[in-house]
This record gives structure tokens, sequence and C-alpha cells, in this order.
């Protein structure tokens, strides 16, 4: 197969244009082995070339193939007798039918398209501080009927969702597997929906394309990203199977060939050193279980920035993604005991080097909405017996499991959920949010709906009408978040006057001012931020009273500058709010919060008159 007293690269594995032909690099064991060509519009074998024995290096056969037309084939290789796909193929025929059962010996590959005009496309590099993050399944974003997109369940019906997530707030999208792998295989009764399995790491998914070409339309979903500002990150998951020395190059593949933000990397015994030191990804998100053995200057890369000579700056591209948060804000929310000094932690814990990612809910375990909704997983639709997912999930069904009429239980449900929400953005790190939470999207109590395609797992956006009162809750929160600086700091807030304003950054009340009770039968806090407003000069003063009691609970709230008193931003609990403004006027640092409610006061200069 290759040329004689012609130089051939080993790498990158697979098969690839270049401009003498096709270079051809597999890895194979066997002497016998070889390429298969196919013709894309019929299918049928066109050609069989073997490699030659002296054609070798160690285990991996090269060779170059001239005479091709590149756009008018597919291929795959052999091996003896077996005919195998490449792992590393750009792209993949797409199949007629979403979850039709299909082995490895059907994927069959094509040739990356080479000529994209990506008109200047640019990056962000939204620091870590700025993110609001959005978790979504590509298939199960827009497939519903209710979704409205002319493509749904597809690459370019995200696009068409793109200023629906912008209105919302959204800077960050994180998408579910988006790579190729196989839905399901012969002999599998249930459909592998996630895709958290080995997959073909170097192609989009051809079942998440609306046409034929899930390059381009990958592409264009992640240039109209970067049109407005906003990033793509992708999960990539890595079974021990697959060999860490080619996780790197998966990586780097993504950035220069998709211009693709970062990555959630998932499984065992990654890379991660190396992922973290490699200089092609500096620029790039990576979102890790942990950073430890990373932590000294960990995700922090200096580069000149517009300016001067010896002008740097500092770009966190780590980050830590676990369920530390969550697990610990969800016992506070229900009312455990003994939950506000991780609180306390969890509320202010942003460490300089790398980002911090919380979360209320993720793809695995319940929604927000059935969070509040249901007290143990209801898995049956899965086939397992309820066997499956995870016992552990820190919800309360606030009375009743399941749908509920009584209005009572539905306007406790509504306030737990805008207390979570709230306590969400008023958190330092980064917020992240799973697609439909923003408007109490359920899936009916279901925590582990991997095999799933259908309205379990598709997004109804008729939610969005029906729950808008949280949906606008929602906005207005991550709208707050922006407004206040102090609330989304690059570094944990400081517990100190460092800058001379006379309040430390970070204070914690109780029934007195900077006396925080924190034994374990209590359940509130009050917490003050004090900073800078962006672009301004005069002092951010806000209050955060958080009550997860059962009763109502008294908040000492420390007395402000001449001139500036406390107003109430919002509350939670609506049935209380006149109460409480009624009750506390301006002129008191005494407040009373309504059981089980997240309040939110702001320093506000006092006219003449008042």
């Amino acid at each position: 197969m290759a040329e004689k007293n012609r130089q051939i690269s080993l790498y990158p594995l697979g098969v690839h244009r270049e401009d003498m032909g096709i270079r051809v690099s597999f890895v194979s064991k066997m002497e016998n082995c070889g390429l298969i060509l196919y013709g894309k519009d019929d299918g049928s074998e066109l050609r069989r070339i073997s490699f030659a024995p002296e054609d070798r290096v160690g285990d991996i056969h090269y060779g170059w193939v001239h005479d091709v037309d590149e756009d008018s084939v597919t291929y795959q290789f052999y091996e003896g007798d077996n005919v195998v796909p490449d792992t590393c193929g750009r792209f993949f025929e797409k199949q007629e039918d979403y979850g039709q059962a299909r082995e490895e010996k059907d994927m069959r590959a094509g040739f990356l398209k080479e000529d994209y005009d990506w008109q200047g496309d640019k990056k962000p590099e939204i620091p870590y501080e700025d993110c609001i993050c959005y978790l979504l399944h590509v298939r199960g974003f827009t497939k519903h009927s209710s979704s409205k997109v002319a493509h749904k369940g597809t690459f370019k019906g995200v696009t068409e969702k793109i200023p629906y997530l912008k209105k919302l707030g959204i800077t960050t999208v994180e998408l579910q597997p988006a790579y190729e792998f196989i839905e399901r295989e012969p002999g599998e009764e249930k459909l592998n929906y996630w895709g958290y399995k080995k997959g073909f790491y170097y192609a989009p998914k051809a079942s998440y394309a609306a046409g034929k070409d899930p390059v381009e339309e990958f592409r264009d979903m992640v240039r109209e990203f970067h049109r407005n500002r906003m990033e793509v990150v992708m999960q990539f998951y890595f079974p021990l199977e697959v060999s860490r020395f080619d996780i790197p190059d998966i990586l780097r593949f993504w950035v220069m060939e998709y211009h693709v933000d970062g990555f959630r990397l998932m499984g065992e015994q990654l890379p991660l050193k190396y992922l973290s030191d490699d200089p092609a990804l500096t620029d790039t998100k990576l979102w890790l279980d942990t950073v430890e053995g990373n932590r000294i200057n960990a995700g922090c890369h200096y580069r000149n920035i517009a300016g001067g000579k010896g002008n740097l700056s500092v770009y966190r591209n780590l980050a830590v993604y676990r369920d530390d948060y969550l697990n610990d804000m969800r016992r506070f929310l229900k009312g455990d005991q003994d939950m506000l000094r991780s609180v306390c932690y969890q509320m202010s814990n942003n460490p300089p080097e790398y980002g911090k990612i919380n979360f209320f809910s993720n793809y695995y375990g319940f929604t927000m909405m059935d969070m509040v909704c249901y007290n143990d997983k209801h898995n049956e639709e899965n086939g397992e017996s309820n066997r499956d997912g995870s016992c552990y999930n820190q919800s309360w069904n606030c009375g009743t499991e399941g749908p509920c009429r009584k209005r009572q239980v539905r306007e406790l449900r509504a306030k737990q959920y805008k207390n979570a929400m709230s306590m969400l953005f008023l958190s330092q790190g980064t917020p992240l949010i799973f697609m439909g939470d923003e408007f109490g999207n359920s899936q009916n109590g279901n925590n582990n709906p991997y095999c799933q395609d259908n309205e379990v797992t598709w997004l109804n956006w008729r939610d969005l009408e029906k729950n808008k009162e949280l949906y606008e809750f929602t906005v207005s929160m991550i709208a707050l978040r922006k407004e206040h600086d102090v609330l989304h700091l690059s570094r944990e807030p400081m517990g100190v006057d460092y800058s001379s304003m006379c309040y430390p950054e970070l204070s914690y009340h109780g029934t007195e001012a900077y006396r925080p009770s924190l034994e374990s039968q209590d359940r509130k806090i009050g917490i003050m931020y004090c900073g800078k407003r962006r672009g301004q000069k005069e002092e951010d003063f806000l209050y955060l009273a958080l009550n997860m009691h059962w009763e109502a609970g008294v908040f000492a709230m420390p007395k402000l500058p001449k001139g500036i008193d406390w107003e109430l931003l919002l509350i939670t609990d609506e049935a209380g709010q006149e109460e409480t403004m009624q009750e506390n006027n301006f002129n008191s640092t005494v407040k009373c919060i309504p059981p089980r409610t997240v309040a939110v006061f702001a320093g506000r200069e006092r006219k003449d008159n008042e």
C-alpha cells in the first residue's frame, strides 16, 4: 500500500486526506489486514487494499491510497475474516432509525471536510466567575413536539434555541455525550440513551444531525454559540479500556477542528496531570472530579493581554465538578440538622487556583422539581424493578409523594424550589442547572432514565408556560447574580475588611449581628457581603437571610453607613413578603423571616424625604 521512498507519519491514527492522496494508519496485531472502500450511495464494496508486511512499525500498519474520490466513499478495516470500524473515524454514516440495533462492524466512516469557513470565529474564554452553565442532552432538549423547532432532537435544534438560552442568561452549555456511540447493540433490549460507554471519540454523533453532515452541523452550532458569546463544553466518558495515551489527542482534536471551549472529563485513572499541563489546552475549560496533585498553580495560566510588555492576565481552566455541593445544600434545604457549617463552606468556597461547579441537580438523580416532589425514586419504567439508580437523593416531597392538587403542598414545593434556586445563584463558584430546571421540568420521579428515549427525558416546553412563575424567578436570580459583583468573585470572599470599607467582605450573623449560632439544631444563617459594584465607587451591601427551619426566624442585620438603609430585594415566601415589609421598616436592624424562606436585602441610599 505504501509508496517506496516516501516518508509517512504514523500519527494521527486513522484514514486522512492529504495532498498526495489518502494516508492510512491502523493498529492491529495481525499480518493479514487492510482497508475496505465502499460506495457512499449504494454501500457496495469497491476495493480491498492490503497492508504490505514491510509497511509496519510495531503494531501500526501504514500506507497510501491514490485515485479515490474521498467524497464518494466510506470505509472500514479488515483483520483476517473480520470487519472492524475505524475507532479514529472522523464521522460515520447516519442510521435511519434512532436506537436501531447495530454492531460495530456496521460502522462505516467517511472523510472529514477541511474547508469549513469559521468566519473569524473566536472562543469567548468566559471566566468561571462570570459563567452561568446549562447541562443538556442534545436529543432530549428539543425532541418533544412542544419545542417548536424545525429540527427536533438535533444539533440544529439546539442552535435554534440559542436565543432562548441567551435570554435566560446562560453563558456556557454542557453537552451530554455528543460524539458517536452505538445506542443499542444486537440482543440488547434497552437503549443507551445517555451514551456513557466507549465511543468513537473523533466523530460528532450522526443521529444528532438533522441532515447527512453531522460535522458541518456541529461546527455551525459552535460558531453560532460563539457569535452570541456563549461557550460549548462537551462531556467525554473514557472507560478503562480506552488507552489513556489517546485522550490528550482526542481533546486537542475537538479544540482544533470544532473550536470546543471545554470538556467535562469522566472515567477512572484519567491523565489529569498531562491534560492540565498540555500547552494546547491552557485556554480550554477542563472539568474534573478532582484536581488533587495539580493544586500548585492548578489551572492558572498566565498570558499576554492587550497592552504593553509584561502585562499578564490569569485564566483558570481547571474546575472541580462533583456532588459535594448538591448533597450538603439539599440536606439543608429539607431541614436536616447540623448543616450550617457545611452550608457556609459550600456557599463561599471558590479557590483562586481553579473553578468550582455548583449544582442542585444533574442528568442523574432527581431534577430540581422532583427533588421537592418525591422522597423515593420511581424507576419502574427502566425495567429493573426499581433497583437501579441511587437511593441517596436527599429530597423531600413536602408532604405527599408525586403529583398533588393540594394548594398547601403545591405552594410549599414552589417555595422550596425557589429556595434552592436562590441559594444556587447566591453561592460563590460557578452555578449550573440541568435543562428544564428553570421551569420545573419533572421526570416523574425517575432518577436514572438512562434508557428512556421518550417523554420522561424529552423536555416538555409546555411547562415553560405552566410554571411561568418559576421561570421568571430563575431569570430574576440570574440577573441579580450578574448585577452584583460580590456574588461572583474570582476567589473566595474574605472575612476581613481588606479594602478599608469598615465592613468585612464576608460576615455571618444570627439573632445578633456578627454572632451566628452554628449548633446542630440551628437551621438559619445570615450572610452579608460587602464589595464594590462593577464600574462604580460606592459599596455594595447584600444580606442573605436563609431560614430553612419550619418556624419563623429573627435575623439581626448590621447597621449600614449613614444615609444607607436595608431594602428587601426578594423573598421566596410571597405570603410573608407584605408582613415582613410592614413589621420591619428600614430603620430597624432586626428582620423576621418566615419559615423555610430565603430573603435578600440590599443597602439602598436613603432619599431626602425618607
